[in-house]
């Protein structure tokens, strides 16, 4: 595994599908399987090109940064900061596994949401 490339293909991958062309994201970085744990999406390539493309359509302006990216073995993980409409804003972490040719199979995620107030000054990152 090259985890270099592994980590570039995962953050190429989502941000290409998050900002709005997720079919490319899938011919350019996803093998011939690609099972989602997300049980917002649907499981496959149609779902995730569906689900991502509705997001585009209803929240064009949605942003995101890549906060980290750490790999090994044939898993990637992302940490990343999203920022929705009206400030709503979000941690995420996703995990991506890469199949033997290196391109994306596999994917799980966990979100929670920013809050306006903390118990302490420490950020979610």
């Amino acid at each position: 595994m090259d985890l270099t490339q592994n980590k570039e293909n995962a953050i190429a991958f989502y941000r290409m599908a998050y900002e709005g062309n997720p079919k490319k994201a899938v011919d350019l970085y996803v093998g011939d399987q690609y099972i989602q744990h997300n049980p917002d999406v649907s499981d496959g390539l149609t779902g995730f090109i569906e689900y991502f493309e509705r997001m585009q359509k209803e929240y064009p302006e949605k942003s995101i940064e890549f906060v980290r990216c750490i790999a090994e073995g044939n898993l990637v993980a992302l940490h990343t900061h999203q920022t929705w409409p009206d400030d709503d804003q979000y941690v995420t972490m996703d995990f991506f596994r890469f199949d033997e040719k290196g391109k994306i199979c596999e994917h799980w995620d966990a979100i929670q949401q920013i809050p306006k107030q903390s118990a302490n000054d420490n950020t979610m990152y």
